[in-house]
């Protein structure tokens, strides 16, 4: 199974003390100033949505977003264009670009993630299907992309089950470390970008 349309959400640590309404001027001030590898070219607000879409980055090739869904606030990365190599070698786009974006927000606007957790969501359910035989044929790619992200053997994946027929196909992975420390501040953004830096190189749009 060839993975496309990743999307993957990082949540934060301190979604109280945001105040999402000045992210609309934050997001514009990214376009001007080229701050992804993606062109950016507008943002959209869906904040009277409620656990919505919130603030949403649109770009040529991928949208960013600091996502309410489920009622979780978190920087959402969503790939829409195809790219190549492997499955793993696709994760790790996303994550880096996904992480890039983390390290702005945590610089510019004070916000903190939690970086043992995350979510995979594959918005195609053509690619995949949100069944327990999607989760058995993608577990190996799913393994070695999260040992490496984390660092670390003792990961847990949970394969979000749904009756829903137009459910996607969406995995929660946590990390500890193999210490046994649950610590979630030694999985840093820094520490989880240079974690998965030598995967990135083969993948290209």
């Amino acid at each position: 199974m060839e993975l496309q349309h990743i999307n993957l959400k990082f949540f934060i640590e301190n979604p109280e003390s945001l105040d999402l309404e000045k992210f609309h001027g934050v997001f514009n001030s990214w376009i001007q100033r080229s701050l992804t590898d993606d062109l950016l070219v507008d943002v959209a607000e869906y904040l009277h949505v409620h656990n919505g879409p919130g603030i949403l980055l649109i770009g040529h090739n991928a949208n960013y977003s600091l996502d309410q869904t489920a009622g979780r606030l978190g920087l959402l990365y969503n790939r829409k264009e195809q790219v190549s190599g492997t499955n793993k070698q696709k994760l790790a786009q996303a994550a880096h670009a996904a992480l890039s974006a983390m390290q702005i927000l945590e610089k510019e606007n004070r916000i903190r993630f939690i970086g043992n957790q995350v979510q995979l969501v594959i918005n195609d359910r053509l690619v995949a299907l949100n069944t327990a035989e999607t989760f058995a044929e993608l577990k190996a790619d799913l393994d070695a992309f999260f040992g490496t992200l984390f660092k670390s053997s003792n990961v847990t994946l949970v394969h979000n089950s749904s009756s829903e027929p137009r459910a996607r196909f969406a995995i929660d992975a946590s990390a500890r470390l193999s210490t046994g420390s649950q610590s979630a501040s030694a999985f840093d953004t820094q520490f989880l970008l240079d974690n998965i830096s030598a995967e990135l190189e083969p993948v290209h749009a």
